[in-house]
């Protein structure tokens, strides 16, 4: 579980690098060849989406209940 930004962070690396690594299989092995990797990519590319969701609805909950929003962080100009 994703519990700060530094572990964010990290997480949406190892997205990314898996993504990479899901594309590389992908265009060396045709179908039906390295399917259980493949499978095994994608649930880990599930997991990890859904885990910086929990981190994103959980940091909107709590700039909502301090009376920020992302809106009045930014800056008009």
């Amino acid at each position: 579980m994703i519990t700060n930004t530094v572990e964010y962070e990290k997480a949406e690396q190892e997205l990314r690098d898996l993504q990479n690594r899901l594309e590389l299989l992908q265009a060396s092995h045709p179908i039906g060849s390295k399917g259980f990797a493949k499978a095994g990519i994608r649930k880990m590319v599930a997991r990890l989406h859904e885990e910086l969701a929990l981190y994103e609805g959980s940091e909107e909950a709590r700039e909502s209940e301090s009376g920020s929003s992302p809106a009045d962080l930014v800056s008009p100009n």
